[in-house]
């Protein structure tokens, strides 16, 4: 088999050669621009799932959507290194020059720029974030330190000169559950005032299953504002096809049992399927891909999970954090209770309870329902088990 031809994608937010099983977030997204482009309202979008289900593919496709319907899109990634207002500035100063060439700026737009400038100097004095904007900055616009109220007016200004140009504006956030409490309110605050006002702005995301709470805690109207859609391993006929259908345009096909023992092995979680694709396509000896590629195939797909997708999650953990982890994996892949872990410990649930909130605040955990917690990553139980025995001391 050509390895240069290898049409599997195991990358952080590569797009797959056959995007399956999410026509239905696709959809609902084109409908959610058409909708406000036309001077509707509609709630925005925070998809939310797992590691590994492809929400950052789903992100790149949102953004492809929009530039097809002559939508501004501008994507960031939240993290707890990145300062949000000055990260902010930057975005509203790239949608508002993406919106109209500098040269055909009309009224409009000229005084929406000299908002986004006074947000800018407001978060960053210094001027660094204010290039390509030679105006004054509007006073008594988004200056007056208050996040709440200096992003919502940033929002508004940035709609209003879109809706003069005749164009909208996405703003898509990967990562969301980074963002802090004051920061996710800000930023529910402004998309709230965009909605009051009628204006083609909206907002994608993507972040880990806690987001609806985290959501719900900073704003108690975010369900009205955004749906929450979670997305999870693909249904048989779809996790099929995603195995399946890259191949095929290269005029490569599966033996029934191969695809069987992949998809098994793999339980329809997209990004498994194109780290296992890749790894049996470059095994594979033929036009064709057999059940003994498949499971002569499987030792690399676990060497290569555990290097490149399940280590990196936990080379930050402290040795206590993995030892819960490995008795949180003894208990199985489902969400498990507090108590139970700890008696697996040997401990009270008070004395693992700051374990267990530091693991959240890292993103390995999450809590589906009170009282209990899950992993992030699917299964990282299995990994846990293959590296770590329960009784043993952790590694260094």
């Amino acid at each position: 088999m050509d390895r240069a031809r290898n049409p599997y994608t195991p990358n952080a937010g590569a797009p797959p050669r056959h995007l399956a099983g999410r026509a239905s977030e696709v959809e609902d997204f084109r409908t959610l621009l058409k909708r406000l482009q036309r001077g509707y309202t509609e709630k925005s979008v925070v998809i939310t799932g797992l590691r590994g289900v492809g929400k950052t593919v789903l992100l790149g496709e949102f953004q492809r959507i929009a530039d097809d319907e002559n939508w501004v899109a501008v994507e960031t990634e939240v993290s707890k290194t990145t300062r949000f207002g000055p990260q902010m500035a930057n975005l509203a100063r790239r949608a508002l020059l993406k919106t109209s060439p500098r040269a055909r700026w009309t009224e409009r737009v000229t005084a929406a720029a000299a908002v986004v400038k006074s947000f800018s100097l407001t978060v960053q004095p210094g001027g660094s974030l204010t290039g390509g904007l030679d105006i004054e900055a509007e006073p008594g616009a988004a200056d007056t330190g208050d996040l709440n109220e200096d992003l919502a007016d940033l929002f508004e200004a940035v709609g209003r000169a879109a809706k003069a140009q005749g164009r909208g504006v996405v703003f898509l956030f990967d990562e969301v559950q980074f963002l802090g409490k004051q920061e996710l309110e800000a930023l529910i605050g402004a998309v709230h005032r965009t909605v009051q006002r009628q204006l083609p702005v909206t907002f994608a995301g993507a972040g880990l299953p806690q987001l609806p709470g985290l959501a719900g805690d900073a704003k108690s109207y975010a369900e009205r504002l955004f749906r929450f859609p979670t997305i999870g391993e693909l249904a048989g006929p779809a996790a099929v096809d995603a195995l399946i259908q890259p191949a095929r345009a290269e005029g490569v096909a599966y033996e029934d049992r191969a695809v069987d023992h992949i998809v098994d092995y793999t339980e329809g979680y997209p990004y498994f399927i194109q780290e296992y694709g890749r790894a049996v396509w470059d095994l594979a000896q033929g036009r064709s891909i057999t059940h003994t590629d498949a499971v002569e195939a499987q030792t690399f797909v676990e060497a290569e999970l555990d290097e490149s997708f399940f280590k990196t999650r936990v080379q930050r953990s402290t040795p206590e954090e993995l030892r819960y982890m490995r008795a949180m994996a003894e208990l199985g892949a489902q969400a498990q209770k507090a108590s139970d872990v700890a008696e697996v410990l040997n401990r009270t649930s008070e004395q693992v309870a700051p374990l267990r909130a530091r693991l959240i605040n890292k993103g390995l955990l999450y809590t589906p329902r009170y009282g209990f917690a899950r992993f992030t990553v699917p299964q990282f139980d299995r990994f846990m088990r293959r590296h770590m025995d329960l009784d043993a001391a952790p590694p260094a």
